[in-house]
């Protein structure tokens, strides 16, 4: 992936990584599109506001994930489909470290976006959907400096509102690009070899980033 649209992927998917900063008390009768943008500004303007949060603290970034945006998530569907066919072979007990896995592997790859927000703001396009519409794709720019950045939300509605579940950058949906990680893995190592190598590379950035920081 070139440079400028990693850069792009990671300030594009901070919009994702903290969508939890607003309370959830409409959650269940908001509408996909108005959901997005009102939470959206709300965490743009979070972001700005928390030093730790925009430095990339990982303590703090991490308990923001754990109390605010999973409940905007379907974290096991994202999981299940990231891994593909194999997640029905998994056990429940590889199943759990798998999502537990992946999660840290998404908050650590994309903390370091945080740093780059400053005066962006998100603009949702109108909505193409039926009322009866049970999943709907909300497209999205994310504008600041340079191009517009192309963000896309897949979501589901569920009975506690709508959840998402994949998200497209620039064109490039996330739970694809990590399922054909993910199959070359278990191809050759199987289920625990790829979470082991989840693990590996988890506690790669963990030192990474700790050695960045001293």
């Amino acid at each position: 992936m070139k440079r400028r649209t990693l850069g792009h992927l990671l300030t594009a998917t901070l919009s994702l990584a903290l969508l939890g900063a607003a309370p959830f008390v409409r959650a269940a009768d908001e509408a996909p599109d108005a959901l997005i943008k009102r939470v959206s500004a709300e965490v743009l303007d979070n972001i700005k506001t928390d030093k730790a949060v925009k430095a990339g603290d990982l303590t703090k970034v991490l308990s923001l994930v754990d109390s605010k945006i999973m409940p905007n998530v379907n974290f096991t569907r994202m999981t299940a489909a990231a891994v593909g066919r194999n997640w029905r072979q998994a056990t429940p007990e590889q199943q759990k470290k798998l999502q537990d896995e992946f999660k840290i592997l998404l908050i650590r790859t994309y903390s370091g976006a945080l740093a780059q927000v400053s005066d962006q703001t998100v603009n949702v396009k109108p909505l193409r959907a039926s009322p009866g519409d049970t999943e709907v794709v909300v497209r999205t720019e994310v504008l600041g400096k340079g191009d517009p950045v192309q963000l896309d939300y897949r979501m589901e509605k569920t009975a506690t509102g709508w959840k998402i579940y994949d998200l497209n950058v620039l064109g490039v949906w996330l739970v694809e690009t990590y399922r054909t990680q993910f199959a070359q893995e278990i191809s050759t190592k199987g289920v625990d070899g790829l979470i082991a190598s989840l693990v590996q590379r988890n506690q790669s950035n963990n030192g990474a980033v700790a050695k960045k920081s001293s």
